[in-house]
């Protein structure tokens, strides 16, 4: 099993996470509900890790969101093990992948939603079997 990627600082709600979303323009208001899905998902903290907002189940992160000059993205650090039927994901890292979300131009999104669940059930059951 891949070693997971853990932030102990991670916490409920990180209200740097706020600051960073009321600074992000309009890619940002494109995102931020997508971020707000990973928070649904239960038991999610968050921080800000290398300028991004991160979701993390306990403290072990599983999603990021960012934003760029053209797009946004929606990252999964261990989206090369995700089922994804729709073939939203890209990238071709070891672990990480990433879905792209451009103004006019969205990925659909019952199919995120389930990559989402996807993506937190993947990191629940990583960290139960970290586990002793």
């Amino acid at each position: 099993m891949d070693a997971l990627f853990r932030f102990p600082a991670a916490r409920r709600r990180d209200p740097e996470v706020e600051t960073w979303f009321a600074g992000s323009g309009a890619l940002g208001v494109l995102i931020k509900p997508w971020f707000q899905r990973l928070r649904d998902c239960g038991d999610v903290r968050e921080l800000i890790h290398d300028g991004r907002p991160t979701a993390c189940l306990e403290d072990a992160a599983f999603a990021y969101v960012d934003v760029h000059a053209q797009h946004a993205n929606i990252g999964f650090f261990f989206g090369a093990f995700l089922d994804d039927p729709a073939g939203l994901l890209e990238g071709a890292g070891k672990r990480m992948r990433h879905v792209k979300l451009q103004i006019g131009r969205m990925p659909d999104e019952a199919a995120l939603d389930a990559l989402i669940l996807t993506a937190y059930r993947d990191i629940r059951r990583r960290l139960d079997g970290a586990q002793p």
